[in-house]
């Protein structure tokens, strides 16, 4: 048996969609009033429960081989308290509950946000530190630290089998957030490009990324490994938006504007909106300026050397099948 937690997300989703390809059984941990509908046309087994609820986990992992745990507060805007409830002390709780359990092998899905903020020429990789220059409000990214750190103290102490997945920028079918944003503004021809255009994106399809996960599961070696799953091969902005725009239909994005003209006003909207306390997120942050705009590279040839893994779904095919899904699944809804 095979717990998924986050498994109504976009890489939690994937992970379902993988594990069942393979025959595998699944039992999923859902909160209630999630939308499931997705869920049910996969045969899975359903548990109700939080990971910020202790008590509602041991039944979730009674009986479980393996826990892929991909819960997690997303985004970079929100209240600290919600990420260390959900990110930092759900961790510890759906942990707890697997060593309790007996559970073999805990799949960490960490982030490579959390080696820190690296924008130079350069590539990191596992070798690297967590938690290189993190300012006071990533949230995110510093929630992510600390989860990541959970995890390897229980493997440590002997307590679990541990393998961490440090995945990108995630994109995919059933991704309801990312794509709407840059959906609209490709669309609407007010996208840009943050600065040359020529930087390597470390963006990455949520299958593939499954899919390591699912690999690294399975192999003994790979317990107390972590691995960036961090691209399916080069890739850089411009290429991207090109990429973006065909399958939107939408005008090519030539525009562009400084990286660091963008990073300070992000910063700036960033100090705007936490004295007023917005709820939404500012228009730009930071996070996602260094996502799009960094010259720094994760590398992932250490999955790709002790995995194999390599891109089932390309660029080529991964982006237009994300578009048609959120025209069709999204955008029709709402017409």
């Amino acid at each position: 048996m095979n717990l998924v937690t986050g498994a109504t997300g976009l890489l939690g989703s994937h992970i379902v969609e993988q594990l069942r390809k393979r025959n595998l059984p699944v039992r999923v941990l859902v909160r209630r009033g999630s939308d499931t509908s997705w869920l049910r046309t996969q045969g899975v087994e359903f548990a109700e429960g939080d990971v910020t609820d202790p008590a509602s986990l041991a039944p979730a992992c009674a009986g479980v081989d393996v826990v892929y745990h991909s819960a997690a507060r997303v985004g970079d805007w929100g209240p600290w308290e919600e990420f260390q409830r959900v990110t930092i002390d759900g961790t510890r709780n759906i942990l707890d509950a697997a060593v309790a359990a007996g559970v073999r092998r805990f799949v960490h899905i960490s982030s490579i946000s959390t080696y820190g903020y690296h924008t130079r020429d350069v590539t990191v990789d596992e070798t690297f530190d967590l938690g290189y220059q993190l300012y006071r409000w990533a949230y995110y990214s510093r929630s992510k630290v600390a989860a990541e750190r959970i995890v390897w103290e229980a493997h440590r102490a002997q307590r679990i089998e541990v393998t961490v997945i440090r995945p990108a920028w995630i994109y995919g079918e059933r991704d309801r957030t990312t794509i709407a944003r840059l959906y609209q503004m490709v669309k609407t021809g007010r996208a840009k490009i943050l600065g040359r255009g020529d930087n390597r994106l470390n963006v990455v399809y949520a299958g593939n990324i499954a899919e390591a996960a699912i690999a690294a599961a399975a192999r003994p070696d790979c317990n107390g490994e972590a691995f960036n799953c961090s691209n399916d091969g080069e890739i850089t902005q411009q290429q991207y938006f090109d990429l973006l725009a065909r399958a939107i239909g939408g005008p090519p994005v030539t525009r562009h504007v400084p990286y660091r003209v963008a990073y300070c006003a992000g910063f700036v909207l960033e100090c705007l909106g936490h004295l007023f306390r917005w709820k939404k997120p500012p228009f730009i942050t930071r996070y996602a300026v260094w996502l799009m705009g960094r010259r720094s590279y994760f590398s992932a040839e250490k999955a790709r050397r002790v995995l194999g893994w390599k891109p089932t779904v390309t660029y080529e095919v991964g982006v237009p099948n994300t578009v048609r899904w959120y025209e069709q699944h999204v955008l029709k809804t709402r017409s």
